[in-house]
């Protein structure tokens, strides 16, 4: 047996879904967060991928990254995304996540 550490999913994506009250600063799950993730569960699964060793789609508070717009995080690479769209979410899902690529113009720096 390895003594080197393996994480148990392959990858493990978390959507911050924080929302603040009205007049605070910009919070991602007033922007399309919650739909997003619920859109990459439900494409993960259709993608026979959401089991353990292989993807996992989470909710997380914030992040400190929401002026940048809704943002969500691939580990255990710690690759940050931002988002507009079901359709980017579906574009990080294919070439990220099935592909093994990352998607540069949605990468946050």
């Amino acid at each position: 047996m390895s003594s080197e550490a393996r994480p148990f999913y392959r990858h493990h994506v978390f959507f911050c879904t924080n929302v603040r009250k009205p007049g605070e600063r910009r919070s991602c799950g007033l922007h399309g967060a919650v739909e997003a993730r619920d859109h990459a569960k439900k494409r993960i699964k259709e993608l026979q991928l959401a089991r353990p060793g292989s993807v996992r789609i989470n909710n997380a508070g914030c992040m400190e990254r929401c002026e940048l717009g809704p943002c969500m995080v691939i580990y255990p690479q710690g690759i940050w995304y931002g988002y507009e769209s079901e359709a980017d979410v579906d574009e990080i899902i294919d070439t990220h996540i099935v592909g093994g690529q990352i998607v540069d113009r949605l990468r946050l720096k």
